[in-house]
């Protein structure tokens, strides 16, 4: 991305006559209140989530449903397919949502070497294979966010569109979810963040924090009885609030490395599994900031308020969040990300819309331009600032069974 730098207004009184010292003191207040107030206005996004919603299927959304990763040799990941279902359903977009599921149920089921569905979870990764030139299954493991996401989507879409296959399909995922993705341990249930055979080493846990999605377990105790959901809702904020621990400054890490016979959290430092706060952490804010809007949830205000604490210095003292920073708070990159600040923005629309608009003031809009925030080929980046603008209002009339 490219850094963004401001430099904060200031207004100048002159001394002409006490009419214009009044003007100007009045037009102060009107903007300081703007500011204030900007966040906690969700209607005034409601262009700019249509329009770069229209953008982005135009752009990375074939006509058959498949979602294209431009940035990534054109692949498709079970992520995008989720996130292009979420994003649909909020926006009221069947055709689209349709498509997308019909895509990934064609062509994202795993299978066994003879052949033979495995689950109704997705393979998290589809593309051409270098060796035989076809596209197809790369890595037939199941990332468990991106099942989650689609979930979440099947259970509203039954809600909007009262069309009850949805709900059934959601039905028969979790119970594949909760078999193959989640593991007792000590008489807790955890999330992974796929299989159990990837990611259990001996007696340790590889855990990925962003992947934790209490808002979307509590709708999954609405319809799945048979499965303790609400046990994955406690030990979310356990793992949360824990293995930030890791970090000086208190922040949530990308991955971290949990050993349940002593109940301790260690870093990971290989490759794309480190333990440091970065593109995947960032999206630890928006999970919580959306239990905290949609189910009020006590834990996760506390969680942001204590966990954000730092970020709150470096925007106050320099406007400025690095796209990655290390366990001691040092940053890692010279760059910003427009994704971070995406989910920042949903984050502090909870507990300090001040900043929240400043956000999206001078690091979301400036990076906006026609239907796109930094370029048309950052697939990540345009989900994760579309969802931080996303407001309750859009979600929370479908959260209860009674709609």
């Amino acid at each position: 991305m490219h850094t963004v730098t401001h430099r904060r207004g200031r207004f100048r009184v002159r001394k002409q006559s006490w009419l214009l010292l009044v003007l100007s003191l009045a037009s102060a207040m009107f903007f300081t209140l703007s500011a204030c107030t900007e966040a906690s206005a969700p209607p005034k996004h409601a262009q700019l989530l249509n329009e770069s919603w229209n953008a982005y299927r135009q752009r990375f959304i074939q006509g058959d449903g498949r979602i294209i990763d431009r940035q990534d040799t054109d692949r498709s990941i079970s992520e995008g397919q989720a996130y292009a279902m979420l994003r649909s359903v909020f926006v009221n977009d069947r055709a689209t949502f349709d498509r997308v599921l019909q895509w990934s149920e064609n062509n994202l089921k795993r299978r066994d070497q003879n052949n033979q569905q495995i689950d109704s979870l997705w393979a998290w990764k589809w593309g051409r294979n270098p060796e035989t030139n076809q596209w197809t299954t790369l890595d037939s493991n199941f990332a468990t966010d991106a099942d989650i996401d689609a979930i979440t989507a099947l259970i509203v879409a039954d809600r909007k569109w009262q069309h009850s296959d949805y709900l059934n399909l959601a039905k028969t995922k979790l119970t594949d979810l909760w078999e193959h993705g989640t593991i007792l341990v000590n008489q807790q249930r955890y999330l992974l963040p796929g299989s159990i055979e990837v990611f259990r080493k001996g007696d340790q846990l590889k855990f990925n924090p962003s992947y934790l999605a209490p808002a979307a377990f509590r709708l999954f105790t609405q319809i799945d009885t048979a499965h303790d959901w609400q046990s994955l809702i406690d030990s979310s904020y356990e793992v949360l609030n824990q293995s930030t621990e890791l970090s000086k400054v208190n922040l949530p890490s990308d991955w971290v490395l949990f050993q349940p016979e002593t109940g301790d959290y260690a870093p990971l430092a290989k490759n794309n599994l480190a333990s440091h706060y970065g593109f995947d952490a960032s999206r630890v804010w928006w999970r919580v900031a959306i239990d905290a809007e949609w189910f009020n949830e006590p834990r996760a205000k506390a969680f942001l308020k204590k966990h954000l604490s730092y970020l709150v210095q470096l925007w106050r003292s320099q406007q400025s969040i690095p796209a990655q920073l290390d366990l001691n708070g040092r940053s890692l990159v010279s760059y910003e990300a427009t994704s971070q600040y995406g989910m920042l923005y949903a984050a502090f629309r909870v507990i300090d819309p001040n900043i929240a608009a400043e956000i999206f003031k001078y690091k979301l809009s400036p990076q906006y331009r026609n239907g796109f925030w930094e370029n048309d080929r950052a697939y990540y980046t345009q989900n994760l600032a579309w969802f931080g603008l996303v407001p309750a209002s859009m979600v929370v009339p479908y959260l209860s069974q009674s709609t």
